[in-house]
């Protein structure tokens, strides 16, 4: 995959999440994540409280939702994290996410599609 190049205090989101019926709260969730992954690696680690804070959500739960359907589209992956504390006790983390490429995303629009479309006949 072919990191994105930086372009100073920017980034790139692909052309084609317009084209996906995506509602407005997965772009914006989408977005966000794009802006905060590692180039190299396609990660980022926010909590949801921090992507609701950033792009105006008041509520985790909507977060959540959102983050569950860009995971049903394949646009991003999601993995727990556990995180040690000083004491050496363990808890959960935030949530690792990675951002999948976006041909993966469109070829499971287009599936989606067609089996929508074979069940209206």
């Amino acid at each position: 995959m072919l990191s994105q190049p930086k372009q100073g205090n920017y980034f790139m989101l692909p052309n084609e999440i317009f084209n996906m019926d995506l509602s407005m709260g997965e772009i914006t969730v989408y977005a966000f994540l794009m802006r905060m992954e590692d180039r190299k690696t396609f990660q980022c680690y926010p909590s949801f409280e921090t992507i609701g804070n950033a792009v105006g959500m008041g509520s985790k739960n909507t977060v959540m939702k959102y983050v569950r359907m860009l995971e049903e589209k394949e646009l991003i992956e999601t993995e727990h994290t556990v995180v040690e504390h000083r004491d050496g006790t363990l808890r959960n983390g935030n949530l690792m996410y990675k951002i999948l490429p976006i041909k993966q995303a469109i070829d499971a629009f287009h599936r989606r599609q067609l089996y929508h479309y074979g069940r209206r006949k």
